[in-house]
């Protein structure tokens, strides 16, 4: 059953699979996945390839493609989804790739529903880098990982013999906010400050101006760059403008598309 799923993922463009038993799944901020699925016995881990635009001086482009691939990725994992359950005859349940999250506490904003990054270690496909991101045998720092939670008892894969990561600490130094600087931790605000500069903190900062100036400089502010880029981003989702930690790793660069 294993093989059979792997295949017909590698038909719908997804570039590796792994099998992760949900008692092995260990992520130190998420929720149980009991208490996301009940009778959940197996998580189907799918792993995609980020494209080179992510070296991409220009950040629209670098977003560009990532949206592209997510939008990707999404509909190969919600197909895999209907074959589990309906063809396998399974209940099965996706994973969010980032949002939608729970903002209902302090402690639950930034912190997805499942861990994809935990799933995919737990599934054999790659180990924690030196930037805390998992890092492929194959593609490096450059994939991004989908799941499908399953009532299946499939057998787990093994997990990686050797983590990739060779510690170059090229994504410590190239890291422009000094995120990583901390070894095993990332500084999430300072990451999120220098990627997503059109973010939530931005959207406060704008309007709380917003709401002190005049109507003149009101008029001002709504014609102004940094409100478009805003009102760019409150429609498409968030907007990454920063790639360096995915570009600079040298594991898997130079592995193309098959």
């Amino acid at each position: 059953m294993k093989e059979s799923i792997r295949s017909l993922a590698e038909v719908w463009g997804v570039d590796d699979v792994g099998f992760a038993s949900v008692c092995d799944y260990q992520s130190p901020n998420s929720p149980s996945i009991e208490s996301l699925f009940p009778g959940a016995r197996t998580m189907i881990v799918l792993a995609f390839q980020e494209l080179s635009a992510c070296e991409s001086p220009s950040p629209q482009m670098a977003m560009g493609a990532r949206l592209d691939l997510m939008e990707f990725s999404r509909s190969a994992c919600y197909r895999l989804a209907r074959f589990v359950e309906g063809k396998l005859g399974s209940p099965a349940m996706t994973v969010p790739l980032s949002y939608p999250m729970d903002y209902s506490t302090p402690e639950k904003i930034g912190v997805g529903e499942v861990s994809l990054r935990h799933a995919a270690v737990a599934a054999g496909l790659g180990a924690f880098g030196r930037h805390n991101l998992v890092v492929h045998p194959r593609f490096g720092t450059r994939v991004i990982f989908a799941a499908v939670l399953t009532k299946l008892d499939l057998a787990p894969d093994l997990p990686v013999g050797k983590n990739p990561c060779n510690d170059c600490g090229l994504c410590v130094s190239s890291c422009p906010a000094g995120a990583l600087d901390k070894e095993g931790k990332t500084n999430v605000l300072k990451c999120l400050r220098n990627s997503q500069p059109y973010g939530m903190g931005a959207n406060i900062a704008f309007w709380s101006r917003f709401g002190d100036a005049t109507g003149e400089e009101q008029t001002a502010m709504l014609r102004s760059p940094e409100y478009l880029s805003l009102y760019q981003s409150a429609f498409i989702g968030y907007q990454y403008y920063c790639f360096r930690c995915f570009a600079v790793c040298p594991i898997g660069r130079g592995v193309c598309q098959e």
